[in-house]
């Protein structure tokens, strides 16, 4: 495909995704607060669905398809860097996406926050650049890489290295998991209308009487 027909496909998806995200309000941010603070689960549902769709076949294209196992960080730099990255989500009361959606919309707010993160990405790129280019032998070998900024292990491998099963295993048990969770929500949901409707069908019936007896 030509630059030119990769800039019109870009941009056609680009513009459903949006319009999509825009229309279902969609918000990682609120499937998770919505569903500690508010005990709503609209967004929590379609979080898990997606969630579901994308380990699934993510995994399936490890296994059978062109895909490559990734080698990653780990350490205490995710938990600091997620924890952090969550205390902006809250504070800018939206995730990175529904932000762009909120910035298109006219939020002042919303635009505050991507400029922002725009700021925030460029500072990461330079410290990234300076601990990463050119490639460091300490950051490549596996071993503890404080002064990397790591806090963890470089490069580490996948539980389907280790372990020699394949992919596709570890993404069907997590969606087992993730079904799971979508179903104890949903039940959680229909008992929750079951109780409030002999509440609003007793309330319903004592009006009538009183219409009744009025009318009397």
């Amino acid at each position: 495909m030509s630059p030119v027909g990769e800039c019109i496909t870009a941009f056609i998806f680009g513009s459903v995704v949006g319009l999509l995200v825009q229309r279902s309000r969609f918000c990682n941010t609120a499937a998770l607060r919505d569903a500690m603070l508010f005990k709503t689960y609209r967004n929590t549902k379609a979080l898990l669905v997606a969630m579901m769709i994308l380990t699934l076949g993510f995994t399936t294209f490890l296994t059978f398809g062109d895909g490559k196992p990734l080698h990653f960080d780990v350490g205490l730099n995710q938990v600091m860097g997620l924890f952090l990255f969550g205390i902006g989500m809250v504070l800018a009361g939206a995730c990175t996406v529904s932000t762009w959606v909120k910035a298109g919309e006219g939020n002042i707010g919303a635009v505050w926050a991507l400029l922002f993160t725009f700021i925030g990405m460029f500072l990461f790129s330079l410290l990234w650049s300076f601990s990463y280019w050119p490639p460091a032998p300490g950051t490549m070998s596996g071993e503890p890489n404080l002064a990397g900024l790591q806090l963890g292990y470089a490069n580490a491998a996948t539980l389907q290295e280790k372990t020699g099963i394949p992919a596709v295993v570890f993404g069907l048990v997590q969606f087992a998991v993730l079904l799971a969770i979508y179903r104890a929500i949903r039940r959680k949901e229909t008992a929750a209308e079951h109780a409030k409707a002999p509440a609003g069908q007793g309330a319903g019936a004592a009006s009538a009487g009183a219409v009744a007896s009025r009318n009397d």
